[in-house]
């Protein structure tokens, strides 16, 4: 009894040292996890980020990527109105055309509907808003924007200074310069995406169009499509093929330039142990260096250009393909190779017939597999290297007011991605699994 009590003391001490051990773990972990963020939470400023949020810009934001702005503007020099969808000259209405919800004349009226009435005249800028009273701005030359409100504290939707005047309202928004007096009005939809102002097409119903394409117009219509100034269906249709041939080149070739080089990084085909150790540091430099990188520094040596994201893309990929196909070379059934050889075959003829075949599927996998990845990763390449569908969505970007053409882009991009995840599905299942449907 007493040798029981003496063994069964240590054992115990242990068992509560492992007990203490796991709840330290149970609950120190979890805790530790909760510090970091809680760091992470103040050193990153989240309530500061929060306070400086917008959520009217987000909605500003949200509503011009489903939507247009038909802007009405007045020259306050000369007087001349224009008007034009989106502020572009592109977009500008032939002359002596207006919108319906505009009058022109001396004195030129705008109804935005549900009493909101904005009037140029020959001095003065009169804005009736309903509940509210009716506002006027009066620019000249020497003393800015003189504007008149209604009595009272002023709404936070205008924005009143010396040289400027800005009312938004769920109906539309003005602004008024010493310069310029401008309205513009939100829309549903991508106005112009089919055809232009100055194409005898626009505003045709599907029905009139068809019409029109079996009487012999079909060339017509299409070359007004296909060459609309607003959205660049050319352009971008061009652009899309520059970025999928990026991601083709770049990944095939690296696939082209890797095989070779991962037989010289295996120890069962290349005895040589430095030439091993050498070419399998090359695999980890080139794609321990990201595609970005590559892609600026193969930029200002190249110049710009799709060519210069494939080579980026190839850099990066050889090192990553030359790794996976050197695991798989060394992972290959030495029997077959003998077989091989045991039929008088030449060593060429033995990787051909005994090591190849043994492989190809991992090879087409991965091929397959990066493919479709770097055509997303093709979009991004093209943004510096001024090429493909990347470009035209940063320069989208850049201008801070065509968001419906960034939305048209994204929308673009998400579809050629769909596209190539079925295509490289497809052609996976028929290389490597085989026609299923033949058996």
């Amino acid at each position: 009894m007493t040798t029981m009590d003496l063994n069964t003391a240590p054992l115990k001490g242990q068992m509560d040292r492992l007990f203490l051990k796991k709840r330290l773990m149970n609950f120190g972990i979890p805790a530790v996890i909760l510090a970091y963020l809680t760091y992470i939470f103040f050193a990153f400023d989240v309530p500061g980020l929060w306070e400086r949020a917008s959520m009217e810009n987000a909605r500003t934001l949200v509503s011009d990527t489903y939507s247009y702005k038909t802007h009405v503007t007045r020259d306050n020099r000369d007087g001349t109105v224009s008007y034009s969808v989106e502020g572009e000259r592109k977009g500008e209405y032939p002359e002596g055309v207006a919108p319906a919800w505009v009058t022109p004349g001396e004195t030129t009226v705008i109804d935005l509907e549900d009493g909101h009435v904005v009037r140029f005249g020959p001095e003065t800028v009169e804005y009736d808003i309903p509940g509210y009273g009716l506002v006027t701005a009066t620019p000249t030359q020497g003393q800015g924007v003189v504007t008149t409100l209604p009595a009272g504290e002023v709404p936070e939707w205008i924005n009143v200074s010396k040289n400027r005047l800005a009312i938004t309202t769920d109906a539309g928004r003005l602004t008024v310069t010493r310069n310029r007096a401008e309205v513009f009005r939100y829309f549903l939809g991508w106005e112009l995406f089919f055809f232009t102002l100055d194409s005898p097409y626009h505003g045709m119903g599907p029905v009139e169009l068809l019409s029109h394409a079996v009487s012999g117009e079909a060339g017509a219509i299409w070359q007004d499509f296909w060459t609309n100034k607003m959205w660049r269906h050319s352009d971008v249709a061009w652009a899309i093929g520059e970025t999928i041939l990026m991601a083709f080149l770049g990944t095939f070739g690296a696939g082209l330039v890797a095989l070779p080089l991962a037989f010289l990084g295996t120890r069962n085909f290349m005895p040589v142990r430095v030439v091993r150790f050498v070419t399998r540091r090359l695999f980890d430099f080139v794609r321990g260096v990201d595609s970005l990188i590559w892609t600026v520094i193969l930029a200002r040596a190249f110049g710009p250009g799709p060519l210069t994201g494939a080579l980026a893309i190839l850099i990066t990929d050889t090192g990553t393909f030359g790794k996976i196909f050197s695991e798989a070379l060394e992972n290959v059934d030495e029997k077959q190779i003998e077989g091989i050889t045991s039929t008088g075959a030449k060593p060429v003829q033995r990787y051909r017939f005994g090591v190849i075949p043994q492989i190809t599927p991992v090879l087409l996998s991965q091929l397959l597999y990066f493919l479709e990845s770097n055509t997303r990763s093709a979009t991004i390449i093209g943004a510096i290297t001024g090429g493909g569908i990347g470009l035209l969505l940063t320069q989208a970007i850049i201008t801070q007011k065509d968001w419906e053409e960034v939305a048209y882009y994204i929308v673009l991009i998400v579809l050629m991605v769909m596209l190539m995840d079925w295509f490289s599905g497809w052609l996976r299942k028929r290389l490597i699994k085989g026609d299923e449907g033949g058996h």
